[in-house]
């Protein structure tokens, strides 16, 4: 799951070396945290935070197959 969110953010971001992800889980979640550069942050959440929003779907349709909740946060 880690290289599919990676993955999603890059294709989306003009400054693909600054782009971290990283991982907090316990037994009932996973809480990913996506740090892209200030400039790109327009770009991952976009407009009213729908391409943001379909990040998320994403990772919770695939999270839903270990049985864990998945939030991704989005800093810069």
């Amino acid at each position: 799951m880690d290289e599919l969110l990676a993955f999603l953010v890059k294709a989306l971001v003009e400054k693909e070396d600054e782009v971290a992800v990283s991982k907090d889980e316990d037994e009932k979640s996973i809480t990913y945290k996506v740090k892209v550069a200030s400039s790109d942050l327009g770009k991952v959440i976009g407009k009213n935070g729908k391409t943001a929003t379909s990040i998320r779907t994403v990772m919770k349709s695939i999270g839903a197959k270990t049985h864990k909740k998945v939030f991704v946060k989005f800093e810069d």
